[in-house]
């Protein structure tokens, strides 16, 4: 096997989603919905702009994604008070319940993935991971 970066990174990323794309399925989900549901989670209602900037996606993309979210029952698209000619996206119970569902197949693709790592391992290997996404994310918004 190859053992460049790029190509270590793109076998682990290929190997992560075809590992959990099956729990996709079993939940109504398409791809990197549950990013959205999990965002909603933690950030509350949101308006898409937010969401698509979040999933680093462009707005046709997020608009797409929360058709078919709503259309699964995932979410729901309410009038926001503050600025009417907006909407705000609100997860529903059962958008909350099918990330929970997720999580635990996240949590378990995990644990196969580090399987033999030490928790110090663990954490080295996240830190790295968090390193590198930040000096693409900065290099690529500097021009560099």
């Amino acid at each position: 096997m190859e053992r460049t970066f790029h190509m270590l990174l793109y076998r682990a990323f290929h190997a992560q989603r075809g590992a959990l794309r099956p729990h996709l399925g079993e939940l109504g989900l398409g791809t990197g919905q549950p990013k959205v549901l999990g965002y909603l989670i933690r950030s509350g209602p949101s308006r898409q702009r937010q969401l698509a900037e979040y999933c680093e996606v462009d707005p046709a993309a997020i608009s797409r994604m929360l058709d078919s979210l709503q259309k699964g029952g995932f979410v729901i698209r309410q009038t926001d008070e503050q600025n009417r000619r907006c909407e705000q996206i609100v997860i529903t119970q059962r958008g909350r319940e099918a990330y929970e569902t997720w999580q635990g197949f996240c949590g378990e693709m995990e644990e196969q993935m580090l399987a033999g790592f030490t928790e110090q391992e663990r954490a080295q290997f996240a830190d790295y991971l968090a390193r590198a996404y930040r000096n693409l994310k900065e290099g690529g918004e500097s021009g560099t």
